[in-house]
């Protein structure tokens, strides 16, 4: 049996018209051989009626807070609807399908709720489904405990929940379908040639998506590669062949840099030694801050002091337990971190050259850089930062890669 879990996001179902959208989806992949199993989000984004941040807008602060069992309960039953919905639109076309809870579809979690970890997955009830030639329709982002209580996965869930019933189930593709035709080389509304990806590295998307790249979660990426299923992400509303993830991405992608993301709201911390001369706890500030649950990253260490960046959001706490351990510092805020990537950086010499060399030109003061196999870093300050984007952009010849091929 050849399966393809099909992923359908909350603008996919959002309406009539895009709904009939994604029937021809499931229809092709049947009429391709395919065994499809349908993971459907809840309907649309914020305001609209079944959306999850719609639903969580019914509740009060203090309740949120301090009963996130009954919280899972409620964020649940958009992505429930959704299942009925696209159960109901397979149904008018004599099409046999199930609709399913996550947990009847076999997603067991821990019971960390709003963030819950999956522990198992049982395919007893997927498989005879799938054998008698029904189409399931499984609620995303959302699991069950061993105990029997709703839980969620956190954002970006639905994601999670097409990959670990694709890894359960062996599938031969994951596609997952939104509203963009793809990965693009650059956030679109930031660099208006910005192209599509045709072929992309588990490893390469992964740094794009925790790097700020909103397409796909980093953990439905990571499941992915585990079990070395490919994963296409298309948009629903064209026919569009969108971008490949696999094992090794596109070997023949003559560029250096594959794509580039960015994170706003960046503060950048500075420690010296001098300024806390017989201050022991200067020694495990960064320790210190792991253990304050205060997430840094940028992380230069030198011998006389300490460079790392926080988010802004993290910035109150951090000043607190700066000031409890007695900790002088200077910082810079209004920070935008960037983020160039790809598998091709390794072992290249010049890359790090020619950014400074791009950036300089631009006039454009950085503040920071870091570097990996795959990844290179600059911190520059947020006004400065679409134009940086735009400049390494050209610069890595990044423009018009790829258009959009049909299917």
């Amino acid at each position: 049996m050849k399966i393809v879990i099909q992923k359908f996001g909350g603008t996919s179902v959002s309406t009539e018209e895009r709904r009939l959208l994604v029937l021809e989806k499931i229809l092709d992949a049947k009429k391709n051989g395919y065994s499809p199993v349908v993971v459907v989000s809840a309907m649309g984004r914020k305001g609209d009626p079944y959306a999850t941040d719609t639903l969580l807008s019914l509740l009060d602060k203090h309740f949120k807070e301090s009963n996130l069992q009954a919280t899972d309960l409620l964020m649940s039953c958009g992505e429930i609807i959704s299942t009925v919905v696209m159960s109901n639109e397979l149904n008018k076309r004599c099409i046999d399908s199930v609709p399913l809870l996550g947990g009847q579809s076999g997603i067991i979690t821990d019971n960390n709720f709003g963030k819950a970890s999956v522990i198992n997955v049982d395919t007893k009830k997927l498989l005879p489904i799938l054998n008698e030639k029904k189409i399931p329709v499984v609620a995303g982002f959302q699991g069950i405990t061993e105990d029997g209580y709703i839980t969620t996965l956190g954002r970006g869930g639905s994601d999670v929940t097409a990959c670990i019933l694709g890894s359960a189930l062996n599938a031969n593709k994951i596609e997952i379908y939104t509203d963009v035709d793809g990965i693009m080389t650059a956030d679109p509304r930031i660099v208006k040639n910005a192209s599509l990806i045709k072929e992309i590295s588990y490893n390469e998307v992964f740094e794009l998506a925790y790097q700020g790249a909103k397409v796909i979660h980093p953990r439905a990426v990571e499941i992915a590669a585990k079990s070395n299923i490919p994963l296409v992400v298309k948009n629903t509303l064209n026919h569009c062949s969108g971008t490949i993830i696999n094992k090794d991405g596109n070997e023949k992608y003559n560029s250096v840099i594959t794509g580039i993301a960015n994170m706003n709201n960046r503060v950048q911390i500075n420690v010296s030694l001098a300024d806390n001369d017989g201050n022991s706890n200067y020694f495990n500030i960064l320790n210190t801050l792991g253990e304050n649950k205060i997430s840094i990253d940028l992380i230069n260490v030198f011998p006389n002091k300490k460079i790392f960046t926080i988010n802004k959001n993290q910035f109150i706490p951090f000043s607190i337990m700066m000031k409890n351990l007695n900790i002088k510092y200077s910082y810079e805020d209004n920070c935008s971190k960037i983020a160039l990537i790809g598998n091709g950086i390794k072992d290249v010499p010049g890359v790090m050259a020619t950014i400074l060399k791009t950036l300089t030109k631009e006039g454009i003061e950085i503040l920071q850089t870091a570097d990996s196999n795959t990844t290179i870093w600059c911190l520059v300050k947020t006004p400065s930062s679409v134009a940086a984007i735009n400049a390494l952009h050209r610069d890595f010849n990044l423009e018009n890669k790829y258009n959009c091929i049909k299917d």
